[in-house]
């Protein structure tokens, strides 16, 4: 092979490869769930591109992927409450990328937009809430302080960028406070328990009076009705008699008679006569 023959070969091996190059620097993808930005001799475009395939200007024009699905980050915040105690939240961030804001986050922050934007802003609120508040009662009322700091870092934050949720995932005290606070909630637990048994002794002391007053207004009305109509104690005798007849043995002067059931009797002996 002659030498033209190896430069002609050299020549076209190098235009394919200029022909693929300029090929796959003129062609873009953007991936599910990302918007691209395009950015030409450092110039943003103001207008994100969808998700695809696209043509750009070789060399000289890229495109970023930002990705607009909900995130997931965590935080430590470091906070003082209302009676100086210092508080340290591990904090879980929800948040996403709005499609309007892709191209202004972007081009106004540099970097990782959690560490830039979301993350001062949570911590700013946290501490702010955290302040007006005793360390007690950010523990006792957890879900009311990430209410309140998700409406206040949503402020913070503005339309740019959406905060979904926050999740205080663990509130770290010091030991002493963690102890003292403890024996409070103790002591809390047991005055109730008190306060409850006494409350049912005095439902049962009212029970007792309340029953013992009506059996004595029983025994009133039955012995009234007695004087008013004696023959009630003869209806009486009828309703609980069981059936075994009776047995009527003599009658005294005083008017007293003995009455004996005739079921338990056995026929006495009749003598032989001699």
């Amino acid at each position: 092979m002659s030498g033209p023959q190896i430069t002609r070969i050299i020549l076209g091996g190098l235009l394919i490869l200029a022909i693929v190059l300029i090929g796959s620097s003129m062609t873009f993808v953007v991936e599910p769930g990302h918007r691209g930005v395009e950015v030409t001799l450092g110039k943003v475009a103001p207008v994100f591109k969808p998700e695809g395939f696209g043509m750009k200007l070789p060399f000289i024009t890229r495109v970023e992927p930002v990705l607009i699905r909900q995130q997931t980050k965590q935080m430590v915040a470091d906070c003082y409450s209302s009676d100086l105690q210092q508080i340290k939240m591990d904090v879980g961030v929800l948040y996403r990328i709005p499609e309007a804001s892709v191209v202004r986050l972007y081009r106004d922050y540099q970097g990782d937009v959690f560490e830039t934007l979301v993350k001062p802003r949570v911590a700013e609120a946290i501490k702010e809430i955290t302040a007006l508040r005793t360390a007690e009662t950010i523990v006792q009322k957890r879900e009311e302080v990430k209410r309140l700091t998700l409406e206040v870092a949503r402020t913070k934050v503005g339309e740019v960028l959406a905060l979904e949720d926050l999740v205080l995932t663990d509130i770290n005290l010091s030991k002493v406070l963690e102890h003292a606070i403890e024996a409070k909630m103790v002591q809390q637990q047991e005055a109730a328990r008190a306060r409850f048994t006494k409350q049912q002794t005095e439902v049962e002391a009212n029970t007792a009076v309340i029953k013992a007053r009506g059996e004595a207004e029983s025994i009133n009305l039955r012995g009234k009705a007695l004087r008013e109509n004696p023959s009630i104690l003869q209806l009486e005798i009828v309703d609980r008699w069981d059936g075994i007849t009776p047995l009527v043995v003599g009658a005294n002067a005083g008017g007293s008679e003995m009455i004996l059931p005739l079921g338990n009797m056995q026929p006495a002996a009749i003598p032989s006569n001699p």
